[in-house]
């Protein structure tokens, strides 16, 4: 078992990673002085470990289509029914999706409940379970009403994985695949434990320096900016650490246009995206000038479009990208079928031995 500590200033929190690291859940809980749990869970029964105290259970669905305000404010409707209180906790259990409504509502009911974390997926372990980071979607693009709410404990138990299905494997290899180029280790044919403890390793020490995102936790949207929009332009049908693999290839493409890293570096970017079996190519289906559109909607787009870009320095927020550069580099990549782009990925062995 691995355990991360993440120290911010007026508030800090410890990653566990391992195997059967959700039976620390009740210790965790009782440590908080919580008298009641709600637990909401995209899992079944089975999978949820005891709190230890009172506790009402509440089902949640991952995926898209459930990440809204409507959701927020029916699972703040049951905190009031159940009678919770400040001084109990809030438990969520799922995906990126549970987490990320999950954290939004305890972060606005009563201004602020405590919240624990259990992500069951490998996105929502490497990605939306640490950093305090809650947020749901508007019509207009992803995340654009969220709120930061750390959390009091996150348990990363990879016995979670091996309920996943390929696809969803591939979804949480996105975001690994991504931290290359923000300042991981080379990650590629290290067990898939090692990975994550790698990547939420990296997370935690950006989240210290800069936890309210006016800086360097900027690096940490590598690929985002055209993978959101992917993900809209679809409705969906691309996951999300699909939609930020193809971003991640396109950022190495646009940051060579630009002049900021050499052909060889481009490259690198095609080669370690294709190492996790991940999509590199364009949705045929989706047009140049919408996705310029909507990638104008991302919340780091202050003036112009806006991107992570691998640089001279590293990764850093590159504003005024001039709109026809961005269609130019869009124009010259592949384009390929959704179906085609998802429908044979398949994680290499090193890759999904969580052992």
């Amino acid at each position: 078992m691995a355990s991360i500590p993440l120290r911010l200033r007026d508030h800090s929190y410890d990653i566990l990673i391992g195997p059967g690291v959700r039976t620390s859940l009740a210790e965790t809980v009782q440590r908080l002085g919580a008298r009641r749990a709600v637990v909401v869970s995209a899992r079944p029964a089975e999978w949820v470990p005891d709190t230890g105290v009172e506790t009402l259970l509440l089902p949640a669905r991952d995926g898209e289509q459930d990440k809204t305000l409507a959701t927020v404010e029916a699972l703040c409707g049951e905190f009031v029914r159940f009678g919770l209180t400040r001084s109990d906790v809030v438990v969520s259990c799922g995906g990126g999706t549970t987490t990320d409504v999950v954290g939004l509502a305890a972060a606005l009911y009563h201004r602020g409940v405590p919240v624990i974390h259990l992500p069951t997926t490998l996105l929502a372990q490497v990605d939306a379970s640490v950093g305090g980071k809650t947020a749901v979607n508007l019509p207009a693009g992803k995340n654009l009403v969220g709120a930061y709410w750390q959390p009091s404990a996150v348990l990363c138990d990879t016995d979670y994985l091996s309920t996943l299905p390929r696809r969803e494997l591939l979804n949480g290899l996105g975001e690994i695949a991504r931290c290359h180029f923000i300042g991981a280790p080379d990650l590629r044919g290290l067990p898939l434990e090692e990975q994550i403890t790698a990547s939420v390793s990296l997370k935690a020490r950006i989240v210290e320096t800069d936890e309210r995102d006016t800086g360097l936790r900027h690096t940490l949207n590598y690929g985002h900016t055209l993978g959101h929009a992917l993900e809209k332009a679809t409705d969906f049908a691309l996951r999300h650490g699909e939609g930020v693999a193809i971003g991640t290839v396109f950022a190495g493409r646009l940051a060579g246009a630009l002049g900021r890293i050499d052909q060889a570096r481009v490259e690198e970017h095609l080669d370690v995206v294709r190492h996790y079996g991940l999509p590199t190519a364009l949705p045929a289906e989706t047009e140049t000038e919408v996705l310029v559109d909507l990638m104008r909607h991302d919340k780091k787009a202050m003036t112009g479009l806006g991107f992570v870009l691998d640089g001279p320095e590293g990764a850093e927020l590159v504003g005024d990208v001039p709109p026809e550069v961005v269609a130019r580099v869009l124009d010259r990549m592949p384009r390929a079928r959704t179906a085609d782009l998802v429908g044979d990925a398949v994680p290499t062995a090193s890759t999904t031995d969580v052992g």
